[in-house]
């Protein structure tokens, strides 16, 4: 079906989750699934009742796309993969804080356990994020692993679904020569592909030994961006026992949305 998923629990972050994600459905022409997760004990009619109405006032938003809804009971990142298969989805949209009983479901490790659980890649998005400003600048951090490439066809598609520009930033994690020199050669294989498919992009290289999320971070905050593309994979060799894996510090500590790809899920090509 080629849709895009949206995990739903009438929180804030969830109802901004439903706005990015009509931007993202119109324009690329994809129909919209609306997930909502129960528990056992929830009375189904007024959740419909809720979502009905709210779905009706976002109606007018839509340019040719569909806004339909399921309501799934079980695990709330098991459901959501189970739907986005189902559905052969492009990805899923989740908000990273919840209320309404679902608190605990999308902040910190569950959200990670959406992204681990999902056969697409999941954007994952604070409520407290601008939503009104354009996707102007998208980084995309290249390191030393053979899996950190796989991230950019997809990123590029991002990139030219808004006009964005990329910042390709080189993350060298050692002083060895062999090290940085790989990672030079993967980012200069990037801006190959995307000067082949016209998209804007700039480099930057940076020391990243200590801590490959601050750095990433700090790079983020100091260009305003307005996305992150991480492989979830991204530098085993190198994560923090303390401070748990790479992925999972970026959905803790990033205030800018967080798009994230696991190696397998590299099927989408810039077009």
């Amino acid at each position: 079906m080629n849709n895009i998923i949206v995990g739903f629990d009438f929180s804030t972050g969830s109802a901004n989750a439903v706005d990015l994600t009509i931007d993202l459905a119109n324009r690329w022409q994809s129909d919209i699934r609306l997930v909502y997760v129960k528990e056992k004990s929830e009375d189904e009619a007024p959740i419909r009742a809720e979502i009905e109405r709210r779905n009706a006032g976002v109606a007018h938003l839509l340019k040719g796309v569909k806004l339909e809804y399921v309501i799934r009971e079980g695990k709330v990142s098991e459901q959501l993969a189970a739907q986005a298969e189902e559905d052969e989805a492009l990805m899923i949209v989740v908000g990273t804080h919840g209320m309404s009983g679902f608190e605990s479901n999308w902040i910190g490790k569950n959200t990670y356990r959406t992204i681990t659980d999902s056969p697409v890649p999941v954007l994952s998005v604070r409520e407290d994020f601008n939503f009104k400003k354009d996707l102007e600048r998208i980084v995309v951090p290249l390191d030393s692993t053979t899996d950190t490439r796989q991230k950019v066809p997809f990123a590029a598609r991002m990139a030219k679904t808004f006009g964005s520009e990329i910042h390709l930033l080189g993350l060298n994690t050692s002083d060895s020569k062999d090290i940085k020199a790989l990672v030079k050669g993967y980012v200069k294989q990037v801006e190959t592909f995307l000067d082949k498919y016209n998209v804007k992009h700039v480099t930057e290289f940076v020391d990243a030994r200590k801590n490959l999320t601050v750095t990433t971070l700090e790079y983020a905050d100091r260009i305003n961006a307005d996305l992150i593309v991480i492989m979830t994979e991204q530098e085993k060799a190198f994560t923090s026992w303390l401070m748990g894996n790479y992925a999972q510090q970026m959905l803790h500590l990033s205030k800018h949305p967080i798009l994230s790809i696991r190696p397998e899920q590299v099927s989408s090509q810039a077009r």
